[in-house]
């Protein structure tokens, strides 16, 4: 094929997506679609023809696949998703290699992953480098196996790999699945030619003729109560998913009808699944967390190396940071007031790190390399060459401001100074400072070393540099990053306050905290709104309403009840009370806080009455979207897609239905402007419609196109 060259003119000498050369007996078509060996069209027609030729000339014996440069084949493109398909679709290649009358290796190294590694089941052999990797991650975008995985993997490995390895979407190193029978061999020399040698084992007879597709060892007599209690162990972790549970059909499929009828069923399934809402809400954010930590316009700067980092205050979030700094490899100075907080600090991190040893996600080396790498003190010079600094103290403007006045004194000039804050002015912090411009916020959630989503405040002093090093640097700690503007609660606590005010109301009008977080659940959120209050403490949220109540106009409904559950000292699960009594863990409904409630109800005046499930979850999801479009018309997000990233990463909020503002999408960007409009009328100032909820719905556009300034 040849391609247009710069100005349109034909490169007729460009390299075909797959090559073909003949080594003695045995051809060899290597893929060559860089950057990842995609299976594009060109791909596939390539493989086609190469097939063919291999067919066609009767000096060939074996035909060896391979890829060119770092990997094998990655998978097909995820733009190709949901379109039709063009010939030669892979279904065409692999039902080309499955009644090939002349045997096919499949050489792996890199990756096989997805349709790629569908490509190499359907060969009769395969043989892989020692570090690759091979995978069936489909689910992971609401999707499965559609070239045949489930089959192959059911009847080369058994059932209970099978389930194992294509619900759970992770990799598998290639000599474990040698260990399972999926990989033939392991090469120990150059791939190339331990491949060819392998297809002179084939034609030789070393290694025996086989058709895998009618292999019965491995699904011989499978009780199928395997399936059910696979299901049932899973159902809470799949509620709202159609891919894992359609896998498991086509498994338990695999160990009763015949190959031809198990792929059939699981081209049905594919199909079923790419078209479904929970693909289109995966692959949405697929794109909008690889989206979200680019900047929009102009100011970009080189990212700073850190090679040393600070943090100051040794408490939960301070001690997750500061893990966060040494898991990625970049020594830190953990600095609190008294050895008494560090020393409690240091008891946190080395508990964490020892649960993580215990649990066998994390080798004992690891955790040892990465305690060195944390430092502690109580002076201040010992930051004095740190390249970036974060602050994790008391939730408080003016403690705040204090730290910061101390760092400009001591930081050297071109470091970044970051704060941990919630829901305060980044600006107000940056005035205490003589270099607003190197002040950004790093808001972490918690637990920090744990929790991969990260907003990036960008005060309107911060400079692109001081910017552009905090994105560096959080893609060094492997987080998500997502860029805020500078206002209150800036993306999620924002939005949680305004889900968080309507579930108050909701208390006061007849629901209880129980009912509202099954709700929750029952949508697919992990823990409802009132059990995670609970559990990251009732007296924290507290502290700061009592600072906004100081300025909150006298006229907006406000809602007392959680303020009287903490004069109460009831603070959540640290005090075995909250909204909920604990034991241990398990929240247990108190009627001492229904009681409460209806105190409440009848001191407003307000006759509760029994509350669908069904307006409860409208009016939270409808108070979700329409915060969030203010915060997208008012420049705070970037992107909707921002917006969902956060809530899916950061709050709970289910990926299968993508976030709030996707959530919007599938279910009509009208119909939610209907029900904004509708309680607007009815609750009054808290449901003004946004303008780009409005225009959103008058004009057809999607978010993103509706917010975008006027040329």
């Amino acid at each position: 094929m040849s391609a247009p060259a710069e100005g349109g003119v034909p490169q007729a000498a460009q390299r075909p997506a797959v090559g073909y050369a003949l080594h003695g007996d045995i051809a060899v078509a290597t893929v060559d679609n860089p950057p990842v060996n995609a299976l594009s069209l060109a791909v596939r027609s390539g493989l086609m023809a190469a097939i063919g030729h291999a067919l066609a000339d009767p000096r060939v014996r074996a035909l060896v696949i391979i890829g060119g440069g770092a990997t094998f084949v990655a998978g097909a493109d995820i733009n190709d998703f949901g379109k039709p398909y063009d010939e030669p679709s892979l279904y065409a290649i692999i039902d080309a290699l499955m009644a090939s009358s002349k045997p096919v290796i499949a050489a792996i190294h890199g990756s096989a992953f997805g349709g790629g590694l569908e490509l190499a089941l359907a060969c009769q052999w395969r043989i892989a480098s020692p570090d690759a990797q091979i995978g069936q991650p489909e689910v992971k975008l609401g999707l499965m196996p559609g070239g045949g995985g489930t089959q192959w993997w059911t009847r080369l490995a058994g059932p209970e790999v099978a389930l194992a390895v294509t619900t759970g979407g992770h990799p598998v190193a290639a000599r474990q699945a040698h260990e399972w029978g999926v990989i033939d061999r392991i090469a120990s020399g150059p791939l190339l030619e331990d491949a060819l040698a392998m297809a002179q084992d084939v034609v030789s007879g070393t290694l025996p003729a086989r058709r895998l597709s009618e292999a019965t060892d491995k699904i011989r007599d499978v009780d199928p109560a395997l399936f059910d209690a696979f299901r049932e162990k899973n159902a809470r972790k799949w509620k709202g998913q159609l891919a894992p549970r359609k896998i498991v059909d086509c498994i338990e499929a695999a160990c009763r009808v015949s190959f031809a009828e198990g792929f059939r069923l699981e081209k049905e399934a594919f199909r079923e699944c790419e078209h479904s809402y929970q693909c289109r809400a995966l692959i949405h954010l697929f794109f909008a967390e690889r989206a979200a930590g680019k900047l929009r316009d102009a100011s970009r700067a080189t990212a700073a190396p850190v090679r040393t980092a600070g943090v100051i205050g040794a408490g939960t979030m301070g001690a997750g940071i500061a893990m966060s700094f040494a898991n990625a490899g970049i020594p830190v100075t953990l600095l609190d007031t008294s050895e008494e907080a560090l020393l409690r600090g240091m008891k946190t991190i080395t508990a964490n790190y020892a649960t993580s040893v215990s649990r066998g996600s994390l080798p004992q080396a690891k955790a040892d390399a990465a305690l060195q790498r944390i430092q502690t003190a109580t002076g201040w010079s010992a930051l004095a060459d740190a390249d970036l600094i974060v602050e994790a103290v008391f939730e408080d403007l003016a403690v705040k401001q204090d730290v910061f006045r101390r760092l400009d004194g001591i930081a050297k000039p071109d470091a970044v100074l970051a704060t941990n804050t919630s829901t305060l002015d980044v600006d107000a912090i940056a005035g205490a400072t003589t270099r607003p411009d190197r002040v950004v916020g790093l808001h972490f959630f918690s637990p920090a070393n744990v929790m991969r989503l990260l907003e990036v405040v960008r005060g309107p002093r911060t400079g692109a540099a001081a910017l552009t090093t905090a994105l560096g640097v959080a893609k060094t700690l492997r987080k998500i990053s997502v860029i805020a503007g500078n206002a209150y609660g800036f993306i999620g606590n924002r939005i949680l306050g305004a889900y968080g005010r309507e579930a108050d109301f909701l208390l006061e009008e007849g629901a209880t905290p129980a009912q509202i977080d099954r709700v929750l659940t029952d949508f697919g959120f992990p823990m409802g709104l009132f059990a995670m209050r609970d559990m990251a403490g009732l007296d924290v949220i507290w502290r700061i309403r009592r600072q906004e109540n100081l300025t909150r106009p006298a006229h907006l409904r406000y809602s007392p009840i959680a303020d009287r559950i903490c004069e109460m000292g009831r603070f959540g699960q640290k005090t075995g009370r909250g909204y909920y009594l604990y034991k241990g863990r398990e929240a247990i409904p108190d009627p001492e806080i229904e009681t409460l409630i209806a105190g409440v109800s009848a001191e407003l005046g307000i006759v509760r009455r029994d509350i669908p499930d069904t307006e409860i979850l409208d009016r939270l999801l409808c108070a979700m979207v329409n915060e969030g479009a203010r915060i997208l018309e008012e420049g705070v997000a970037q992107r909707a897609g921002d917006i969902d990233v956060v809530y899916v990463n950061g709050y709970g909020f289910p990926a299968s239905r993508g976030g709030p503002m996707q959530w919007a999408v599938e279910t009509g960007l009208a119909s939610v402007y209907q029900r904004v409009l509708a309680l607007h009328r009815q609750h009054g100032e808290y449901w003004t419609p946004s303008p780009l909820l409005a225009k959103t719905a008058a004009c057809g556009q999607d978010w993103d196109s509706a917010a975008a300034p006027a040329p």
